[in-house]
């Protein structure tokens, strides 16, 4: 086994054997639980459920309202009566009583149908609400997918720094064995430690910046940010997307768009609702009552009555400042507004789209590329390793080696991790993001 493949098989199952001591999480079960505890989630499902609520034919003005009333009262008086023979009647402290209760029922059974318009708006609240949620599983699982592949790139980034360390371990020992015998020089020596204090320094910002990643991945999955773990180190990417296929799912599922739709029916049904004030206004009404009182200086002393009521009023709009018509021409404006914004968003896709779909091909070409570096620059240190074990190159000749091949590989991890960014993106512009 050649040097540098021994120095990294023992960086690799040091690695390994301290991310086995971590949960490990697959794509799967991190969506999983991110779709069962994001709070973002949450929030614009108890949004639905209150629009969901809010569909109901009393909301939208359809159904009769019933009142139950209640009164009780009374009074003290002191009275003098007069009659009419000329005698005076002197009533003190005399107490009044009465007392009443019943119900009201009231119901508008016409209104110009703005009550069918209001319950087809509250429908389609309801409608759009459950889009809102779509976009926002759907942004959660984007984001999802894009800090577990995050950490997948920089763990092997800790890898990677992790096996230069180790090599640079091993040539700060050889140049120690080399003075130590009399073949090698102090300065050799220093440099080693430079190089090798240079590296430690870099792995240990690739671990920090590690740890941050995993921090807001815990964060996504709404539990406690501390929570150790590691997620699988291969970056796959769906090298099969097809531009044109991905065009008409934009067009007809892209989340954004069938909200921008729904926009424009409830300023429709907003029109309908104003227009329905030229119409009259009827309603029904009626109620029972029971009454009582007791007065001992009037006519009556005490009076009892129970009775039901019942009748109809119209009403009709017959001037109003031209507030109607105002009030018309704004609505249908506002049906425009939504028209553009529908084009507008339709653009704003296909732009976004577009630019996604070059930046995915191109990533594509630049994981190939950079693919082949890494070979390249790997086998170039293998040989460079070997031959300065043997003492045939120079340490900066194996330096410079080592760093091309750091830097190769850390080229291909971001190719490959901006070729996964496109493709999440073209998914999710087109609604056909999954889990994978």
């Amino acid at each position: 086994m050649k040097i540098k493949h021994l120095v990294l098989f023992i960086s690799l199952t040091l690695t390994s054997g301290k991310l086995l001591a971590q949960q490990k999480l697959n794509l799967q079960d991190v969506i999983a639980t991110a779709l069962a505890n994001n709070y973002d989630i949450k929030l614009v499902k108890n949004e639905v459920d209150i629009a969901k609520n809010n569909v109901n034919l009393g909301n939208a003005g359809i159904l009769p309202t019933a009142t139950g009333n209640f009164r009780t009262g009374g009074g003290l008086q002191n009275a003098v009566q007069t009659q009419a023979s000329g005698t005076q009647r002197i009533i003190n402290g005399a107490k009044n009583t009465n007392l009443g209760y019943g119900i009201g029922l009231d119901w508008t059974v016409f209104d110009g149908f703005k009550m069918f318009a209001n319950y087809d708006k509250l429908k389609t609240l309801e409608k759009q609400g459950e889009v809102k949620t779509k976009t926002q599983i759907l942004t959660t699982i984007s984001n999802v997918i894009i800090a577990y592949y995050n950490i997948a790139k920089q763990q092997q980034l800790v890898m990677a720094s992790d096996s230069a360390l180790n090599i640079s371990n091993l040539r700060l020992a050889i140049a120690n064995n080399k003075l130590k015998i009399g073949r090698g020089s102090k300065l050799d020596v220093l440099s080693a430690k430079v190089d090798y204090n240079t590296d430690t320094s870099i792995y240990l910002q690739q671990k920090n910046t590690l740890a941050n990643y995993k921090v807001a991945l815990n964060q996504l999955l709404a539990r406690d940010v501390n929570t150790k773990f590691s997620v699988e180190n291969q970056i796959n990417i769906d090298k099969s997307l097809n531009y044109t296929t991905l065009a008409d799912l934009a067009t007809s599922l892209n989340p954004n768009l069938q909200s921008a739709i729904m926009n424009k029916k409830i300023a429709e049904l907003n029109l309908k609702a104003v227009k329905a004030n030229r119409y009259p206004q009827i309603s029904l009404n009626s109620g029972y009552e029971f009454s009582r009182s007791a007065t001992p200086t009037g006519f009556n002393t005490n009076f009892k009555a129970t009775g039901l009521t019942y009748g109809l009023t119209a009403s009709v709009n017959i001037f109003n400042g031209f507030l109607q018509k105002q009030n018309e021409r704004n609505a249908k404006i506002e049906i425009n507004s939504s028209e553009l914004g529908i084009e507008k968003l339709k653009q704003t896709i296909v732009a976004q789209l577009t630019t996604a779909y070059q930046n995915y091909t191109t990533a594509l070409e630049m994981v190939n590329l950079e693919g082949n570096n890494v070979e390249n620059a790997n086998q170039n240190l293998d040989i460079t390793l070997e031959k300065y074990r043997l003492g045939s190159i120079s340490p900066l000749e194996l330096r410079e080696a080592q760093k091309n091949s750091l830097t190769a590989t850390s080229r291909f991890l971001e190719a490959q991790f901006q070729a996964k960014l496109a493709e999440i993106e073209l998914k999710e512009i087109s609604n056909s993001l999954t889990i994978q």
